[in-house]
């Protein structure tokens, strides 16, 4: 071979190497390095948008922050009431008491005009006043204190005559019937009762008749 033939083959097999060894700049910047899968993405700092919640979220707190407002606010209404409740009744016990009082007064003077009638009456000169004159007196106060008693509401029970009625009366003692007609009939009255307004005052005292 002569040496023009091997100086050919010589640069035929320099080039066929510079051709397999292709080196960039990426390549040869990074050679010898250990590049891991997350090597150059930045994370987000700790709390940062888009980062794991370590909290409640958002609206959940929102939403705790309303209810706990909403029960201040019926809490602070509940208190309200609770005292206008207690205005309200102290105020209806006191009208009521003033009511009552008020009713009481009236009755009294009522009958005052009665009492100094009967007190005319008791100071009578007996060596000038006959018996009739007095009787008189007397029965004049019974009548007024009488119509002052129904002027009140007040209303006699004198049950002479009626069947017994344990509601209205009480049974003082018992007396024989003589006849079947009698039997559980009123026999006698010895104590008028009253009633004010459909409530018994004091019930009648009689004797009933029963079977002998």
């Amino acid at each position: 071979m002569s040496d023009a033939q091997i100086e050919n083959e010589q640069d035929e097999t320099v080039e066929s190497a510079e051709q397999d060894v292709d080196v960039t700049p990426e390549s040869a910047d990074g050679a010898g390095r250990d590049h891991s899968p997350s090597e150059g993405i930045d994370e987000p700092p700790l709390g940062a948008e888009g980062a794991t919640p370590t909290g409640d979220p958002p609206g959940e707190s929102t939403e705790a922050s309303a209810l706990s407002e909403e029960f201040d606010a019926l809490n602070d209404r509940h208190l309200r009431l609770v005292a206008e409740f207690n205005n309200f009744r102290r105020r209806s016990e006191q009208e009521r008491l003033s009511a009552w009082s008020r009713a009481q007064a009236d009755l009294v003077g009522k009958f005052l005009d009665v009492l100094d009638d009967l007190q005319r009456v008791a100071e009578l000169d007996l060596s000038n006043a006959t018996v009739e004159a007095i009787m008189e007196g007397i029965d004049l106060v019974e009548r007024k204190f009488v119509r002052t008693l129904e002027d009140s509401g007040a209303e006699m029970i004198d049950p002479s005559g009626e069947a017994f009625d344990p509601e209205r009366m009480e049974a003082m003692m018992r007396v024989p019937a003589e006849t079947d007609e009698q039997v559980d009939q009123v026999a006698q009255v010895f104590q008028k009762g009253y009633s004010l307004k459909g409530i018994l005052v004091r019930p009648a005292r009689v004797s009933v008749f029963t079977q002998g």
